[in-house]
């Protein structure tokens, strides 16, 4: 499958691969996706979570996807898997640095991956938003948004993790168009971060619309995402709870892909399948023990959108 370029799908992510992974008890409160550690110990869930990561790096990879893979070494981070949430990129060379709910979710924040970027892309400016922390203000990068690099849309489900004062400033800086709702699962609990909710492909969007809780809210987001003719997908609950909902469209060397679980692929129908596949390649990625930290695929990928330096002028700052 081949397909022109599109800004909605990075042809590069950083993923960063955990040596002392563990489910997070701080963000267990409002995360109605995470278990607690089973019964493995935890230098058994530790490794198999190193393994899926390094399994997924090399799928991604062969896929022809350019992955920057950072190692997270330390055990006061078990988040750090996530990269997404503490920082974005953005044509024209931008970064953006998020502020964390929790302490252990600021720690991840790391210089070194950022200056990474800069040898390998042109970064014109850094905005840290990390400061909102002193006053309990959030806003946890694309697992809170979900970008419409197309149309420059937000779209974010309201929590503890997004306020709608960060999402203002965001929006304003980096020239987006804030769609703010309320969604909440089956139990009425609110969704804790629009990812696991939405996915926006180039000619595509798949959702729990039906999560959204306001009707006529509802009734917007679904015509604002087709405004460009993409085809809508609908999820239902129990898809949304299986993760479907969290994926995300790359560049591959063969065209453009989407990168989601196999628990993901699994929960889909085969008519929905027929329909991703009018555009993307799906690639399921097997990642179980990652999930049960209350995140998948794309939560583990944070996009690049920024231009490459030249070759030459790469091998000359290193």
């Amino acid at each position: 499958m081949t397909a022109p370029y599109s800004p909605q799908a990075p042809a590069a992510v950083v993923m960063v691969r955990p040596h002392a992974f563990r489910s997070n008890p701080d963000t267990l409160a409002d995360n109605a996706f995470q278990k607690s550690d089973a019964a493995a110990t935890q230098a058994d869930t530790a490794a198999a979570a190193h393994a899926e990561v390094s399994t997924m790096v090399r799928q991604l990879q062969d896929a022809g996807v350019r992955v920057h893979l950072f190692e997270d070494t330390g055990t006061a981070t078990p988040d750090a898997v996530f990269p997404n949430n503490w920082f974005s990129t953005h044509a024209g060379g931008h970064v953006a640095i998020f502020p964390m709910a929790t302490p252990s979710r600021q720690r991840e924040r790391r210089w070194d991956i950022i200056d990474g970027l800069k040898q390998h892309y042109r970064v014109q400016d850094v905005i840290d938003y990390s400061g909102l922390e002193q006053d309990h203000v959030y806003l946890e990068g694309t697992g809170a948004m979900v970008l419409d690099h197309i149309d420059r849309v937000a779209y974010v489900a309201r929590s503890n993790r997004a306020d709608p004062l960060a999402l203002e400033r965001f929006c304003t800086h980096f020239n987006y168009e804030p769609m703010l709702f309320d969604a909440a699962d089956a139990g009425g609990r609110a969704v804790y971060h629009t990812n696991v909710l939405m996915c926006i492909g180039t000619d595509f969007a798949m959702a729990g619309f039906d999560l959204i809780t306001d009707a006529q809210r509802r009734t917007e987001v679904r015509q604002r995402l087709t405004e460009n003719g993409r085809a809508l997908i609908e999820l239902t609950a129990a898809q949304i709870g299986e993760f479907a909902g969290n994926a995300l469209e790359l560049q591959g060397s063969q065209g453009r892909l989407l990168a989601l679980s196999s628990r993901a692929l699994r929960a889909l129908t085969r008519e929905q399948i027929a329909a991703l596949e009018r555009s993307v390649t799906l690639l399921a990625l097997d990642v179980p023990t990652i999930e049960r930290a209350g995140g998948s695929v794309r939560c583990m990928l944070a996009g690049i959108h920024l231009k490459p330096r030249p070759v030459q002028q790469i091998a000359s700052v290193e």
